[in-house]
């Protein structure tokens, strides 16, 4: 299993993990599919997990989720942990497990390394935490 906070963006399709589920968006139609933006976390970083058709109303806040073989890619611009087409998501657990919300790896500026374009490096932090599931005041 790997930590959210060594995720690394990258044409990984790889990613074996484990998080709690801590806020989901409306679900919108993204075309003929149900879409979903969640925030996730473990004891090391949040991101925000994308999820699809009947993975939207599947997990909800409180559930652990065990990803396998997920994916960390960008949509509309925005770097989101999902599952993908090969991934599977299984909920083994609720409300037990110690997370920190910040970093939020969805909320750093990735860029290619100009000495290895297969690799991305931190550029910029846009914000310490979710700007789309902001902390409780």
């Amino acid at each position: 299993m790997i930590s959210l906070k060594d995720i690394v963006p990258a044409a990984q399709n790889n990613i074996n993990t484990q998080f709690i589920l801590l806020d989901k968006g409306k679900i919108s139609l993204d075309g003929q599919h149900k879409t979903c933006l969640a925030l996730v976390a473990d004891e090391t970083a949040g991101v925000h997990f994308q999820l699809w058709g009947d993975e939207c109303d599947a997990f909800e806040p409180g559930d652990i989720v065990r990803l396998v073989n997920g994916i960390f890619s960008y949509n509309r611009n925005n770097l989101v942990l999902r599952a993908g087409k090969r991934g599977k998501m299984e909920k083994v657990g609720e409300f037990t497990l110690v997370f920190v919300e910040t970093p939020n790896m969805s909320e750093i500026r990735w860029v290619p390394d100009p000495n290895n374009p297969k690799i991305y490096v931190q550029e910029a932090v846009i914000s310490p935490y979710s700007r789309i599931f902001p902390p409780m005041q």
